[in-house]
């Protein structure tokens, strides 16, 4: 995460093909770290053939972080804190609950249903408004094994 490098001009421009508007603009508020490992699962989904509403989910699930205006060291003091079931609270819990900001936020944007889902979702189980197959191919992505490639 400290080492992320940007995107590129052509990831870049890869991602404006698959993002446009409202969705862009949350892609692009992210930190580099998060628009690294969402572009890394989306170019992944993509790299095995699913459609593009797969590409778009994991390109933006994690975009409610943004919110919480976090570094790496913080990020992981509340992770830590999470394992233990501390009440957290302000930017701390955003964080925490980025999944549900995420989806908020996407839900405004005026994403389509499943990316809002999978924002929401992403860090529990399955919903039931997600088939199977894609959230399977969502979480494989998100952990870096659709393709054996790390995110």
């Amino acid at each position: 995460m400290l080492l992320a490098r940007p995107l590129t001009a052509a990831e870049l421009e890869e991602v404006r093909g698959w993002l446009d508007g409202s969705l862009l603009e949350l892609f692009l508020a992210q930190q580099v770290a998060d628009q690294r490992h969402g572009y890394a699962i989306a170019r992944s989904v993509l790299d095995t053939g699913h459609r593009m509403e797969l590409v778009v989910a994991a390109a933006l699930h994690d975009v409610g972080k943004a919110r919480s205006r976090l570094g790496a060291f913080r990020r992981s003091i509340v992770t830590v804190l999470m394992v233990l079931r501390v009440p957290l609270k302000g930017r701390w819990l955003a964080y925490a609950e980025h999944g549900k900001v995420g989806a908020e936020d996407l839900e405004k944007a005026g994403a389509p249903p499943l990316v809002v889902s999978f924002a929401r979702h992403h860090q529990h189980g399955r919903p039931p408004d997600i088939a199977p197959e894609d959230w399977s191919v969502l979480n494989r992505a998100d952990l870096g094994t659709l393709t054996g490639r790390r995110a």
